[in-house]
């Protein structure tokens, strides 16, 4: 009978046909030398090339260690790895990219915090491989986020090779939230995190699914998803211009009794005009990014629709398929 697994890999993959076969070469080489029983998720997130048919022939090689999900669109790296969360079997859950930025070599580094006692081990890259204005953008992204989010504590947040026990991942599954941030989420649950190094490489082969615009949607996710300082910040904003334009009314006044009718300041009210609308915009941008996270979730839509699964059981040791939503 096929041993439960002890450690699941759970991989978010969307369009990595040339960097499949060396991660199943890499990852599978890695966890055997653990001499620990393993399973791998791989959740396939809407790929258009070649990704799917590779998947299918990954799991026939190791049918009992490789599970396959397939999403019927793509619905984006946080969704995937939480279809891969409904299914793990494992104690200890690790979550990596596809692309082998994340060496797989360095998965021993996570499991043996976790034997320490950890429930979640965060990571931080060393010696990072990417262009001057991703490392850039990401050092202050880190440093604005800690200002903004002070009780989530983690030097590196853009690195997604970290490990999580079983406990906490069931009750990140159960929260059922349309979008949200893992990491994040994790240390709501955590007891006991920790942090350690990995290695960084550069990217093997492809393009990265991040761009400006999703590094965008990113950025509000973790913010309006685990704080409401945009939202006190508007508030104090607002309270200061307030008092501000009180004042400055109060002195138009004075100045109209003492000086007379006179145009020569119109064109700083015009100014001001324009500067207090432009808050008021931005403010309403703000309110809308938290309203839209209210709308998605009592719309009550699947986060994600699974087209089929691709799995072994040790019982029957066949393959099935199961179509799903969630």
């Amino acid at each position: 009978m096929q041993q439960n697994p002890y450690i699941s890999i759970v991989v978010p993959v969307h369009n990595e046909q040339e960097t499949l076969e060396h991660l199943y070469q890499r990852l599978t080489t890695a966890l055997d030398k653990l001499g620990k029983p393993y399973e791998i998720i791989l959740t396939n997130d809407g790929s258009t090339d070649r990704t799917a048919m590779i998947l299918q022939e990954l799991h026939k090689r190791r049918p009992h260690q490789i599970r396959v999900i397939e999403f019927n669109g793509n619905f984006g790296q946080h969704m995937a790895i939480m279809a891969g969360f409904e299914r793990v079997r494992g104690e200890i859950i690790i979550t990596m990219d596809a692309d082998l930025q994340n060496p797989p070599e360095e998965i021993y580094k996570l499991v043996q915090a976790m034997e320490a006692g950890h429930d979640v081990v965060n990571t931080h890259r060393l010696g990072r491989q990417d262009t001057l204005w991703r490392r850039m953008v990401s050092r202050w992204h880190n440093k604005i986020r800690a200002w903004m989010i002070p009780k989530i504590k983690m030097q590196d947040e853009g690195c997604m090779l970290r490990a999580y026990r079983r406990n906490v991942v069931d009750l990140m599954a159960s929260t059922g939230e349309a979008s949200t941030f893992i990491p994040a989420l994790a240390l709501q649950y955590a007891s006991n995190p920790t942090e350690v190094g990995v290695a960084h490489e550069s990217r093997h082969a492809g393009e990265s699914s991040y761009g400006f615009y999703q590094l965008i949607r990113y950025n509000f996710d973790l913010v309006t998803g685990f704080s409401l300082f945009p939202l006190q910040v508007f508030t104090m904003v607002g309270v200061l211009i307030s008092g501000l334009s009180f004042l400055f009314v109060v002195y138009l006044g004075v100045r109209r009794l003492m000086v007379g009718p006179e145009v020569e300041g119109v064109f700083t009210l015009f100014a001001v005009l324009f500067f207090l609308i432009g808050i008021v915009l931005l403010g309403m941008g703000v309110m809308g990014e938290y309203i839209g996270r209210i709308y998605q979730e009592v719309r009550k839509r699947p986060r994600f629709v699974v087209r089929h699964v691709l799995e072994t059981q040790a019982a029957d040791q066949h393959a099935r398929q199961v179509d799903s939503v969630s």
